[in-house]
């Protein structure tokens, strides 16, 4: 195993069990999925025809970006709920292949569970569906969910209230704008996470690259945490190579111990997937 390698551990409600030709084969609870994946360019330990045979949905693209789910079985739900430990997460087929959390992200909320506690303060920034502001509330910190998606703050709420957690503080709006506030306003947090998309199109038709985006990043959180504090980020541009990421938060964070490693996931059938690079600073 490579020391630039860090791999994410499955848990009883989600399985990689196979991965190949584009695709992965995964099990969330109950349920049983087949999605594209572009890092899966290796062969299949079983054929396609075996996945079909155990899948109950299968994601067909149409076009780059969106899709639809195809039934390979009848009477199926296209939404369900599973388990981490004693949260729960809400799941749901989207156009978009997605459907409500990223599995990999596991050993991200291992790290906030040991790193936070009911003292402390949390910010977790493009925070898609909440898992990890679950994990955090969990502890007991104080956590901040920012997210410019009214649907995906819905959904991460529902999250919290199955959950049977209360009081994350939700925060509708861009991520960077309102760390800049948050920066001006000399607000500080034990944790930060960042997921930063690799490019999109901001709600007024603005483009977003991250490589352009990486430098304020850093800076605004440095300014953000505490001295004792963390930051946790997930680049998924191939552009942003481990050592262009270890050299800016070195310079950001001069007296921190920076990890940038490559993050894994280990399938049941052997084959492995790379999910981007993973930089922590404590």
């Amino acid at each position: 195993m490579s020391d630039e390698r860090i791999y994410a551990k499955p848990w009883t409600d989600y399985e990689l069990i196979d991965a190949g030709g584009g695709k992965k084969l995964e099990r969330w609870g109950s349920v049983i999925t087949i999605r594209p994946e572009i890092q899966a360019y290796f062969k299949t330990e079983k054929s396609f025809k075996e996945w079909e045979q155990i899948a109950d949905w299968e994601f067909v693209a149409r076009g780059s970006h969106s899709g639809s789910w195809k039934p390979l079985k009848q009477h199926l739900k296209k939404d369900w709920q599973i388990s981490f430990e004693k949260l729960k997460f809400n799941l749901e087929l989207t156009k978009f292949k997605h459907i409500g959390l990223f599995p990999e992200q596991r050993v991200n909320w291992d790290y906030i569970k040991s790193h936070l506690t009911a003292d402390d303060k949390f910010l977790n920034l493009f925070a898609y569906t909440g898992a990890a502001s679950c994990v955090a509330r969990y502890t007991g910190a104080e956590t901040y969910h920012v997210d410019s998606v009214k649907q995906l703050i819905s959904w991460a709420r529902t999250n919290m209230e199955e959950s049977r957690l209360m009081n994350v503080k939700w925060v509708l709006e861009d991520a960077l704008k309102f760390a800049n506030r948050e920066q001006k306003r000399g607000n500080k947090y034990k944790g930060i996470i960042m997921d930063p998309p690799a490019w999109g199109i901001g709600a007024k038709g603005e483009k977003w690259k991250l490589e352009e985006k990486i430098d304020e990043l850093m800076a605004t959180a440095a300014s953000l945490m505490t001295e004792d504090g963390f930051l946790i980020m997930n680049t998924y541009s191939p552009i942003l190579d481990i050592p262009m990421i270890t050299t800016l938060a070195e310079m950001y964070f001069p007296t921190k111990n920076v990890s940038v490693k490559e993050l894994w996931m280990k399938s049941s059938s052997g084959k492995e997937l790379f999910f981007g690079n993973l930089l922590r600073v404590s």
